[in-house]
């Protein structure tokens, strides 16, 4: 679903203001993936946060002192809102549950179309791919509560004062400074140091040339001993519903897929500011993998195949 772009029919012709208004579109749809981990739920958010600031009257706008404090707190605590029925929503996901993967949009476009055209306008292209988007990250705050998660990202990610996260959490700003220190000692404790993002794709290519080639030993040789894979295939498709673990385990697995679906084809891409690999069957990502390295092998991989996340990729 699409937010507004611009003032919707009856308003006020637009205004730099308006305009202004219109422009933080941008940083909110950045907040809402960091917060929801999925695009579409993001959208959804921004929509309603626009909604509901158009809803008002002009000289309730105008009242306003900082529109943009105005719709960042409400698209904040419209997110708790969604985190919050959201747990409930994902123990009934079938099969694992993995963040939305987002492409690099000029990076897949150039690949799609041979470079060159105009700049797509899609919502994926709105969001800054950096280290606060990669799979791991991502991952890691989904075992935040709703609360650690969004000071969390609100203070250390976007530099919101506490004051100001205080406003959105409904709750003390000492106690989101709390929330915020529980949220990083999570990341501190559950993050690797991540691979140079050049190494990082060296690895990634060696992988599938591996997998391409059926080499087993080979893909054995890159995987971590205790690597471990999960798969999202949210019950639409045919995936395995809990985590492979172990390096040989995930090897037989990946060469057992690439018997099975004859005229894959494996793509390096760039997946939440990361190299990784997308594999299309007759021309449509059917699997986007993001991958986290530790010490030189790959130790952890990411493969979403429901069609419902893979929309950023499919749809251009």
């Amino acid at each position: 679903m699409n937010t507004p772009s611009g003032p919707g029919p009856g308003h006020r012709e637009a205004t730099p203001e308006l305009n202004a208004i219109v422009g933080e579109r941008r940083r909110l749809i950045n907040l809402g993936y960091r917060l929801l981990g999925s695009l579409a739920e993001a959208e959804d958010v921004v929509q309603e946060t626009y909604t509901r600031w158009y809803a008002m009257s002009p000289e309730q706008q105008e009242a306003i002192e900082s529109p943009g404090a105005w719709l960042t707190t409400v698209a904040g605590r419209i997110c708790l809102d969604v985190l919050g029925s959201a747990r409930a929503r994902r123990e009934r996901y079938v099969g694992a549950w993995i963040p939305e993967p987002l492409p690099d949009r000029g990076e897949w476009f150039a690949g799609r179309t041979g470079g060159g055209g105009c700049e797509p306008a899609d919502p994926a292209d709105q969001v800054t791919l950096d280290e606060s988007v990669n799979m791991a990250f991502l991952v890691l705050l989904e075992s935040m509560t709703p609360a650690e998660r969004v000071a969390f990202i609100l203070h250390d990610v976007f530099r919101y004062p506490f004051a100001e996260v205080a406003e959105i959490v409904g709750r003390t700003p000492a106690a989101c400074r709390q929330l915020a220190s529980s949220a990083r000692r999570r990341i501190g404790e559950g993050r690797p140091q991540p691979a140079p993002a050049a190494g990082q794709a060296t690895l990634v290519r060696h992988f599938k040339e591996a997998w391409e080639s059926k080499d087993i030993e080979a893909l054995v040789g890159l995987l971590d001993p205790g690597a471990v894979m999960t798969a999202d295939g949210g019950g639409m498709v045919g995936t395995v519903l809990r985590p492979v673990e172990g390096g040989r385990n995930i090897a037989q697995y990946l060469i057992h897929i690439a018997d099975k679906a004859r005229g894959l084809e494996l793509l390096e891409r760039t997946v939440n500011g990361r190299p990784g690999l997308v594999a299309q069957h007759t021309g449509v990502p059917v699997t986007v993998a993001a991958f986290e390295i530790t010490e030189g092998r790959v130790s952890r991989i990411w493969a979403v195949r429901n069609p419902e996340k893979l929309r950023a990729w499919t749809e251009s």
